[in-house]
């Protein structure tokens, strides 16, 4: 395990559950992170023609493709270390493809963790995959849990906060120093960490990828915890981390 420090962040190039095992008790009070959906060979199964489209989409990154059973296995292990690190009525917010949804809030609940909702990133400029010949797909969904209680840190300033979020993907200055596939908007990000934690508290993101979670955290006066077992996408990270990209 490879770890730097930068700013408010404390980076970790290490597998996640082997990472998470060094978080103390109870020293967490934000979890949000983009895990694998584990729709790899799904996606490859019904012939999808990404790949001649978009060189690293997730569908042939090769990261995505366990058997269903044994990707149950490792969500159950690491939403098990989630409620171990969580403080009591921390929140955990992941991102999820909405076949899995089920899978996740069953898991989940085995954990203690209370489920609150499963909610909706709108793209308004998705990729236009067979626009001619079915919908395209421009949404990803979101679950919501608060750790050992009810509720949890909800800074909705006395107004009414949708379950529906509506977004572009990464812009280009997000893009400056390389991307992920599955890379989450800042804007995004942004957005459930001031509504979902306070100022100084410890956000957590296991599967940081290139980094989104950090900045957000920098720029929002959080310290931030992060964990990429890809050393390519973890020096990423700390490059965005450090230049708040």
């Amino acid at each position: 395990m490879y770890e730097r420090v930068t700013g408010s962040s404390r980076v970790l190039n290490s597998d996640c559950l082997f990472a998470l095992k060094q978080i103390p008790n109870s020293s967490i009070d934000l979890v949000i992170t983009d895990p694998p959906y584990n729709l790899g060979n799904f996606m490859r199964s019904r012939g999808t023609n990404m790949g001649k489209m978009r060189d690293n989409y997730f569908a042939y990154s090769g990261w995505d493709d366990l058997d269903f059973d044994e990707w149950c296995e490792q969500m159950d292990l690491f939403l098990g270390e989630c409620h171990r690190v969580l403080k009591v009525r921390g929140t955990l917010l992941i991102f999820m493809s909405v076949i899995k949804a089920e899978t996740i809030i069953n898991l989940a609940q085995k954990h203690k963790f209370y489920y609150k909702t499963v909610g909706i990133w709108h793209k308004t400029n998705p990729m236009p995959r067979n626009m001619n010949l079915q919908f395209v797909n421009s949404t990803e969904s979101w679950l919501y849990f608060v750790n050992g209680d009810t509720t949890g840190t909800f800074n909705n300033e006395k107004k009414m906060i949708h379950d529906f979020i509506e977004s572009s993907t990464i812009s280009n200055s997000e893009r400056k120093l390389g991307r992920h596939p599955t890379q989450k908007p800042l804007a995004i990000m942004k957005h459930f960490i001031k509504i979902l934690s306070n100022e100084n508290d410890t956000v957590l993101d296991p599967f940081m990828g290139s980094g989104s979670t950090g900045v957000a955290c920098e720029l929002l006066n959080r310290k931030f915890i992060g964990i990429e077992i890809n050393t390519d996408y973890f020096n990423i990270a700390c490059k965005r981390i450090v230049e708040k990209i």
